[in-house]
């Protein structure tokens, strides 16, 4: 093929010709639409998400502060930890919030915590128990899946559509096909009886 046949091959819906149909047109115009609202469309719906994701899991590290706790019941060393967790175990602590409460909640300790012994637990504003907010890594890696998650949707939705309107298309032009064949068939050739 001779250089820059296949861009011409590829755009021969946008030049005259006397094979072009309406539907061609249509198409191409389609295809155009599809790719640019996927690539403005998806980039924009992906750096947003990521923004407002970022923006949340900065409140989080503004909000939430960490706490040393008193274990209220010991967690025994030769406790049974269940397979497939982290080797914590659940148990009651007694922290003071920020208004200067005493407040008690359940939250997850090593095992082998005698009753008594501090630990770190995170707060919110309100002085309830939260679990810790993400560093500023793990934010900025949960903020890019965030945001290509939300480009793949759009992407998804946009070849979606794009692919519809292409089906609806193509039944257009089998119905043209079969018109026009019924009448130019009986003219081809003899019919046996």
């Amino acid at each position: 093929m001779p250089r820059g046949g296949y861009a011409r091959k590829r755009l021969w819906r946008w030049r005259a010709n006397p094979l072009r149909r309406r539907e061609d047109v249509v198409e191409a115009w389609i295809v155009l639409a599809v790719w640019t609202v996927f690539t403005v469309g998806g980039t924009a719906a992906g750096m947003v998400t990521a923004r407002a994701a970022d923006d949340a899991f900065a409140r989080q590290r503004a909000e939430r502060q960490p706490v040393t706790a008193l274990v209220v019941r010991g967690v025994p060393a030769t406790a049974t930890v269940p397979r497939g967790t982290s080797g914590r175990l659940m148990t009651s602590v007694r922290w003071t919030a920020p208004d200067g409460s005493t407040r008690t909640g359940r939250t997850l300790v090593d095992t082998g915590v005698a009753a008594g012994s501090p630990v770190t637990v995170w707060q919110d504003g309100r002085g309830r128990l939260s679990p810790a907010p993400p560093t500023s890594t793990q934010a900025a890696v949960e903020s890019g899946v965030l945001g290509t998650a939300s480009a793949a949707a759009l992407a998804g939705l946009v070849f979606g559509a794009g692919a519809a309107a292409k089906w609806r298309l193509d039944r257009r032009r089998l119905d043209a096909w079969g018109r026009e064949w019924s009448l130019v068939e009986p003219g081809w050739g003899h019919r046996t009886p």
